[in-house]
């Protein structure tokens, strides 16, 4: 008899109803009985309303410089006045939807000041990720996204850093604003200094011109292939997007989120899901410098020792590289869960061996399980068009359709297809009319290349279950077709801890392999040595333990389509420059495979290469 599991920590969820309609074509349109209610124009409404209310409330917090550096503190009156303040100089400027705020820095005070004054002025702003100026090769994205926007003002938090990006995009007959000195030969308007502007009749005029309408962000995503897309992100979308998150989450009434984040504002979860929830509710939000990467992580650990939030935001990742730290010191985990109500996971599939780890992690130290849930939904849908507001026994449930969201299930070779339509969707793509054509079905839902799946057919108001990217998905030699989504997910799961993640091969071939990239740590563990990559995917000991894993892992799958035949460890990182992954850490699984091409036909020479691990199972 199968043990009961300890209960959930009481948090308040919205009871998910669901209506279900059939279509015509097969499929069918599902919606959350409750209506959407009112909110308002602009989520500045919500930071004057805190500045008001409470003006000391703390808003935002980030380390004045590495380790356990003091923190520098924002309250809600404080950036309601800065706001004010720099939205005035910059309606002096001129600025406009033609010529609008590009920022190239990443997470900050000053960006979030500078963000917020956009917002209340009516101008557009252009967050791009910082690894387009400072992680790229050839800086031809950042290149693109500068000359289709065409910024009347470039922002960075630090000159010298961002010197060869400035120079590569040819942007010095353009305003630049920094929190730092500028770089060597270039002149830049201190932040400083846009702060002493008065706000005036200026603002007043603009202020009262934004609609819901009017374009607060442009947010740029990779897509499948090719360059960059600006997703336009209207006011109304951001304030309706988080109306839809607070009917689900009655709890946040009486609970104002405290969260600490790294997860970036130029992406629709860091920056629109997150900082919104924030500003929404009167939270507090400490910003985290670290990331889920070797060196950057244990930023993140010395934040926690300090800071413990009530609800954590994280991808897959992000809680792969957090949970050694958290399972070896129990300090460490006592100060993460102490306040701990809600665990959130989103961006790509959480393999259930994490997922398992982090609720005996609860168990072990409050006695019961912290709740976990997921959402989905894109850049394009402000992001959140489902939520799982009700309690989960394990990852792969995306939840229901939020209130005022319409999801349409279109039949699609042997999955159903998910399109979005609602008021929290994108009007279009900016300057890019023939995309934004092919983005909308005759009914105006967006296609956002998702499948999903009903988790009890006779019942919706138990979920959909994410089946992967609809193009994707491919069919083997013998015409099976493979679901890249879930086989990722689980032979992560079969490998954990050793795999950081994984590309899966196989389309017209005759077997499923796959191309992975080793998690450092764990790898060099069970290698017994701290071997450089070139050396640790090659080694004897490691590509042992992973075809144990393997072959067990295939000894309980049936069929050709969820075999792993064979596995090769790659030493090169993933790339942004070609593609390859996104700011929130997923992996282009098209662009990576085209790239690697090589690497696949190593994969399937014969005889293999002894780097090759192959499953005899």
């Amino acid at each position: 008899m199968q043990q009961s599991k300890p209960p959930f920590a009481a948090i308040e969820f919205a009871p998910p109803s669901v209506e279900m309609v059939a279509t015509a074509d097969g499929g069918r349109v599902l919606r959350a009985r409750a209506a959407l209610g009112r909110y308002p124009v602009s989520l500045i409404h919500y930071l004057d309303h805190w500045a008001a209310q409470d003006p000391e409330r703390l808003f935002l917090a980030e380390r004045t410089g590495p380790g356990d550096a003091p923190w520098r503190r924002l309250g809600y009156g404080e950036a309601a006045r800065a706001s004010a303040a720099v939205a005035e100089a910059l309606l002096e400027r001129d600025l406009s939807v033609d010529r609008p705020v590009m920022i190239l820095s990443g997470n900050g005070i000053d960006h979030a000041i500078l963000t917020l004054a956009c917002l209340r002025s009516g101008i557009p702003v252009v967050p791009v990720s910082p690894a387009y100026s400072l992680m790229s090769g050839d800086f031809a994205k950042l290149r693109y996204i500068y000359d289709l926007v065409r910024p009347g003002l470039i922002y960075v938090a630090a000159g010298e850093p961002f010197a060869a990006a400035l120079d590569a995009i040819g942007a010095r007959q353009v305003e630049l604003a920094s929190s730092a000195p500028a770089p060597a030969g270039r002149a830049a308007t201190p932040l400083a200094s846009l702060l002493e502007a008065r706000p005036g009749a200026l603002l007043t005029r603009a202020a009262a011109a934004v609609t819901g309408e009017t374009i607060a962000k442009i947010l740029f995503t990779s897509g499948s292939t090719g360059l960059p897309k600006g997703v336009i992100n209207t006011h109304g979308m951001l304030s309706a997007n988080q109306q839809m998150l607070a009917q689900c989450w009655p709890f946040l009434a009486g609970m104002a989120p405290a969260l600490l984040d790294w997860l970036p504002w130029n992406h629709t979860f860091g920056g629109n899901f997150n900082l919104n929830l924030v500003l929404r509710h009167g939270g507090s939000l400490h910003i985290d410098a670290g990331k889920p990467a070797p060196g950057l992580v244990e930023q993140t650990v010395a934040n926690l020792r300090e800071v413990s939030p009530n609800i954590y935001f994280n991808v897959p990742a992000g809680f792969a590289a957090l949970l050694p730290y958290l399972e070896k010191d129990d300090e460490l985990a006592r100060r993460f869960l102490a306040n701990l109500k809600l665990i959130f996971y989103a961006a790509a599939a959480l393999p259930q061996d994490l997922w398992i780890r982090l609720e005996n992690l609860a168990i072990r130290h409050l006695g019961h399980r912290v709740m976990m849930t997921s959402a989905w939904g894109s850049t394009e849908t402000a992001p959140l068009a489902t939520l799982a507001h009700f309690p989960l026994e394990g990852a792969g449930v995306i939840g229901v359709p939020v209130p005022g969201v319409e999801i349409r299930m279109v039949p699609s070779g042997s999955k159903m297809e998910l399109r979005v339509r609602g008021p929290n969707v994108t009007p279009g793509y900016f300057k890019r009319p023939e995309l934004t054509a092919a983005a909308f079905d005759a009914d105006g839902f967006y296609r956002i290349g998702d499948a999903g799946r009903l988790a009890d057919e006779a019942d919706p108001s138990k979920g959909l279950v994410f089946d992967g990217r609809t193009a994707e998905d491919f069919k083997l030699a013998t015409g099976t077709w493979v679901h890249t989504g879930a086989l990722r997910v689980a032979l992560l799961a079969a490998c954990s801890p050793l795999l950081q993640d994984a590309v899966v091969c196989g389309h017209d071939r005759d077997a499923v392999c796959v191309l992975a990239w080793p998690s450092l740590n764990a790898c060099r563990e069970v290698a017994g040595s701290a071997l450089e990559p070139a050396a640790l995917v090659g080694n004897p000991a490691l590509l042992a333990v992973l075809r144990e894993r393997l072959e067990s892992y295939n000894r309980t799958q049936s069929g050709s389509s969820t075999r792993i035949a064979r596995l090769l460890l790659l030493v090169e990182p993933p790339s942004i420059d070609a593609n390859e992954i996104t700011d929130k850490g997923y992996i282009n699984q098209r662009a990576t495979l085209e790239r690697r091409h090589a690497d696949v036909e190593r994969l399937y020479a014969d005889p293999p290469e002894p780097a090759i691990v192959v499953s005899g199972a």
